[in-house]
């Protein structure tokens, strides 16, 4: 019995011999790799890393914030119909008065005219803001009258390495600063927003310190602004300070004209390619908007902010962190719906109010 155990013996003492002798290079070389001194980063990346933790909390702090709008609508989903769970103009709460169920995190409706809050909710934290950035970068560009005519050439530096958005703007190829600033409002283009910092006199830093500059001027007293894109979630502003945007934003032709409009159609190296304002309500033949800016990163959500009129009132819109691909267009169209309801119910009111008894 012994004896044929042994070959099975001797096996099982070749395979651990085997297996020990295989260890060592591994061991070896776990030593080696725990030995070599860690890579140093500069400064510059080290800086970089930690605005990108940054970005990530933010992220996660939206996200959190997000989730307990959804939760908030979904036990509140009776009070809304069918067609408005999915983005149409209705659905308001019932009752006379109610504010209507919004599904932006922020919102804040003011009179244009007295500045007056009609509907707010949230509005004084400040949160990341996209390409609502825009809107300062246009007024930067137009408060130093730069040439609007002068043909601008795209770089490399214009590039999005931030976030990697595509763009349809070839480096190299040249553009008059009017189309790129109109590029930059009516269908947020990056690389256009990016060109236009970069002419600046003084360069980037420079145009970030007039941004700066302009936010403390017209009382954005929570705003902060790092570049002219908006792809970096360190631009940062409370709703309440975007309402001043506007308001300051709207004092400029050109402004309410580029973000207003339909399309463009630019002249690509040879191949014209039409351009499209991302804001689908300045298309609408029901709406009178007078000003808009839309917007989105992850850490930021869907924004919107415009100037409109509802019932003859010209009222300023903002709408951030937006859980849906079109609710922020939708949250728009219930508050539209909601002050339209009240409006009726205030004129029979008044009617009945002076009628002889």
């Amino acid at each position: 019995m012994r004896l044929r155990r042994l070959p099975a013996f001797f096996i099982a003492v070749a395979l651990a011999v085997a297996g020990a002798m295989a260890s060592v290079p591994a061991e070896a070389a776990a030593k080696k790799r725990s030995a070599v001194p860690a890579k140093k980063i500069s400064k510059v990346q080290a800086k970089k890393l930690a605005e990108q933790r940054a970005a990530r909390a933010a992220g996660l702090a939206l996200a959190r914030q997000e989730s307990k709008e959804r939760n908030l609508h979904a036990t509140r989903a009776v009070a809304l119909s069918p067609i408005a769970a999915h983005g149409s103009a209705q659905g308001a709460a019932p009752g006379a008065d109610d504010e209507p169920l919004l599904r932006s995190s922020i919102v804040l409706v003011e009179d244009h005219r007295t500045g007056s809050s009609v509907i707010a909710k949230n509005t004084a934290a400040p949160v990341p803001i996209a390409s609502i950035t825009k809107l300062m970068t246009a007024m930067v560009v137009l408060d130093h009258k730069q040439d609007l005519l002068e043909q601008l050439t795209l770089a490399d530096e214009d590039i999005d390495t931030e976030k990697g958005s595509r763009s349809r703007l070839t480096v190299g190829t040249a553009h008059a600063r009017a189309t790129l600033l109109q590029l930059a409002l009516m269908s947020s283009e990056n690389r256009a927003a990016a060109a236009l910092t970069r002419h600046f006199i003084g360069g980037r830093p420079t145009f970030v310190d007039a941004m700066n500059a302009k936010a403390k001027l017209i009382g954005m007293e929570h705003a902060r602004f790092v570049d002219g894109t908006g792809l970096s979630s360190q631009n940062v502003a409370s709703a309440s300070d975007l309402a001043k945007l506007v308001r300051a934003a709207y004092e400029y032709p050109l402004i309410r004209k580029y973000s207003t409009a339909d399309s463009l159609q630019v002249d690509l190296g040879g191949r014209v390619r039409n351009y499209v304002n991302t804001n689908r309500l300045t298309q609408n033949e029901g709406w009178n908007v007078g000003l808009s800016k839309t917007g989105f990163i992850n850490e930021a959500g869907r924004c919107l902010v415009m100037q409109a009129y509802v019932e003859g009132r010209p009222l300023i819109f903002v709408l951030l962190d937006s859980w849906g691909k079109n609710s922020r267009l939708g949250d728009a169209a219930r508050i539209r719906e909601w002050l339209e309801k009240k409006h009726g119910k205030r004129t029979v009111a008044a009617s009945a109010a002076r009628a002889p008894s």
